[in-house]
């Protein structure tokens, strides 16, 4: 069997069902990470990349033309496709970003509680792996790369039952840090230090205001949280 065989059958082996103990710990941990504010800061650039990820995927399946997405090092992030400059396409394209996180979160709940953890590890890589090619800054580039590493260390060096538990901690850390950045999004709104935010650009596309996107962004995270904690836990 060859190497690309080997890693398919990793991938599409389910592993068995995770104790209830692991996924509550992996709640835990993931809950520390994101209460944290040291361990917060650099682990937001992980909700960067999805939030600019989801970007990225709901342009070209608007039909719009992806240019480049830039990661900076103050966690913020854009991502320029070009299209009309209005229409459904672009204001999918704006609300895509928030509920990216938390959307991409319950996907991975979904994978994992059908026991294809190291299955959606793979998977990550593979996104990963389609939005380096978009990048477009040097720190974005080393924070997709670092993303990719760790993701790629863990299935090399991990059983498959650690790969799981490494999945259930990316899974947990997505669904609680998504509502998170809506309520920091609101603060930053309220301080008018974020005039260009996307519940902004949604209110100058729609003239529905932008507090109302910002509510729409919080229950749709809210939401993702409850089912993907319910879909892990209820069991």
């Amino acid at each position: 069997m060859d190497v690309a065989e080997r890693i398919w059958t990793r991938v599409t082996t389910p592993v068995p069902e995770l104790p209830t103990t692991v996924l509550l710990g992996a709640l835990l941990a993931a809950a520390v990470v994101v209460a944290t504010p040291r361990l917060w800061r650099p682990a937001r650039t992980v909700v960067t990349v999805a939030h600019e990820g989801a970007h990225g995927l709901v342009a070209l399946a608007a039909g719009r033309r992806l240019a480049g997405i830039r990661l900076h090092s103050d966690t913020s992030g854009l991502t320029v496709s070009a299209g009309p400059p209005t229409g459904a396409g672009m204001v999918l394209t704006c609300a895509a970003g928030h509920l990216g996180p938390a959307l991409f979160g319950l996907g991975a709940a979904a994978l994992l509680t059908a026991g294809h953890g190291v299955g959606l590890l793979w998977a990550l890589v593979g996104l990963l792996a389609l939005l380096l090619v978009q990048i477009r800054n040097w720190y974005g580039l080393w924070s997709v790369l670092v993303c990719g590493a760790v993701l790629l260390a863990v299935t090399a060096w991990l059983s498959a039952a650690g790969q799981a538990a490494f999945a259930a901690v990316a899974t947990w850390f997505l669904l609680l840090a998504a509502p998170k950045t809506v309520v920091e999004l609101q603060r930053a709104r309220r301080r008018r230090s974020a005039p260009h935010s996307d519940a902004d650009q949604l209110a100058r596309l729609t003239r529905v205001p932008a507090l109302l996107w910002v509510g729409v962004f919080l229950l749709v995270d809210v939401g993702a949280l409850l089912l993907g904690g319910w879909w892990l836990l209820a069991r």
